[in-house]
């Protein structure tokens, strides 16, 4: 997939899943999508936290997934 081929968007977690899953909810148009955390987030051992603002990458042809690529201050 490449650059073009993604939406970013930015939305807050809402719940914490098991296997590094969260569920996200997008502040555009108040979604919420399941999310899982990028390899070089998990490389640099970010860690995201309940209530934490992040921005997320979806795919133009399923919009219910999504990669954590940046967790705001």
């Amino acid at each position: 997939m490449s650059k073009e081929d993604c939406i970013e968007m930015s939305g807050k977690i809402e719940e914490v899943l098991p296997g590094a899953m969260f569920r996200v909810r997008l502040d555009d148009n108040n979604n919420v999508i399941l999310g899982h955390i990028s390899g070089k987030m998990r490389q640099n051992k970010i860690q995201v936290l309940l209530g934490d603002k992040v921005r997320v990458e979806t795919s133009v042809y399923d919009l219910t997934r999504g990669r954590i690529i940046f967790r705001e201050r």
